[in-house]
């Protein structure tokens, strides 16, 4: 028996988006937490602040986006550009931040610019997935969670600074305390952290069980052949900028995440993006990611509504 429609589309007559929110929002929640993801298409966003004004809306204030693990510009206020990686670039099916001890509960994404040709944001429902992997991969899972290991280097990636927000090392390691993360402290200016999560959680408002974590998407396995073969000479696997282990630190096997990338291929959909179309996701209940793209693509991101479950 199919799921539920994912995203739903919900078509508009032109009229200002954030009105429309204000006067349906209790419906709109309602299909949000059924569904995993809302397409509103028909609308006029009005722009960046529009954009904002619809977040507020359905979520209230947006947040600030922290510890970081992809280069993101700030449009104004609180609202980012998508990931800035290259349009040849493909990114994996994950659910934003699930690396934290705090996370947003939902995600909106605004195309401003949509690409000539794909760069869709697929989406895959994390009870489908959830429902999908093999339950003795599952159960090792919950058993052992999982880790997250992430370097912040002076030559690759991030440096923590721009992960934290803070150039205070003081802040840095009270932020890590807050949030369950072990920092360490690499030569004269490099971080190592690790953090322990739950790779199974339910969400708090529909009380579904779902599959929420980064173990595909930071494993070294995630990475294209030539890419992660150069950082595996320079970095060493200690020094990645991301990657994930069992809970215990022992390595999961690639045919383990293999099998996990196949679960979140057989749950994938997609859409093509039109402009102004304004993409609302429930980050417990719906992955996503991005395929590689031509043209412009421009698309606005904002996140509401810190949770825990």
């Amino acid at each position: 028996m199919a799921g539920p429609t994912l995203p739903l589309t919900i078509e508009g007559d032109g009229g200002p988006a954030s009105e429309a929110v204000r006067r349906d929002r209790a419906n709109l929640r309602e299909r949000l937490y059924r569904h995993g993801a809302l397409l509103l298409r028909g609308f006029d966003v009005g722009g960046v602040d529009g954009f904002e004004a619809v977040v507020r809306e359905l979520s209230g204030a947006p947040l600030t986006y922290t510890e970081q693990s992809s280069p993101r510009s700030v449009i104004k206020g609180k609202v980012y550009t998508s990931t800035e990686y290259p349009a040849k670039a493909e990114i994996p099916l994950h659910n934003e931040m699930s690396y934290q001890a705090s996370w947003p509960l939902v995600l909106y994404f605004h195309c401003v610019e949509p690409p000539l040709t794909q760069g869709a944001t697929p989406l895959a429902s994390t009870r489908a997935v959830y429902d999908l992997v093999d339950p003795a991969v599952r159960e090792e899972f919950v058993r052992r969670k999982w880790m997250a290991v992430r370097n912040y280097r002076d030559d690759i990636g991030l440096r923590w600074w721009q992960a934290f927000n803070t150039e205070s090392r003081e802040e840095v390691e009270r932020l890590c305390e807050a949030g369950g993360i072990e920092a360490q402290w690499i030569g004269k200016s490099g971080l190592r952290t690790r953090a322990v999560r739950e790779p199974v959680h339910r969400h708090p408002v529909t009380g579904d069980t779902v599959w929420f974590n980064h173990v595909v998407i930071f494993h070294v396995s995630s990475l294209p052949a030539p890419t992660r073969n150069g950082l595996l000479e320079i970095c060493g696997e200690e020094g990645l900028p991301n990657n994930t282990y069992y809970g215990d630190g022992e390595p999961i096997p690639d045919e383990v995440t293999d099998h996990l990338r196949d679960c979140y291929r057989q749950a994938s959909v997609r859409f093509d993006y039109r402009r102004d179309d304004l993409l609302v996701v429930d980050n417990m209940l719906a992955s996503h990611g991005r395929e590689p793209f031509t043209g412009p693509r421009k698309i606005a991101v904002a996140m509401g509504e810190a949770s825990d479950a």
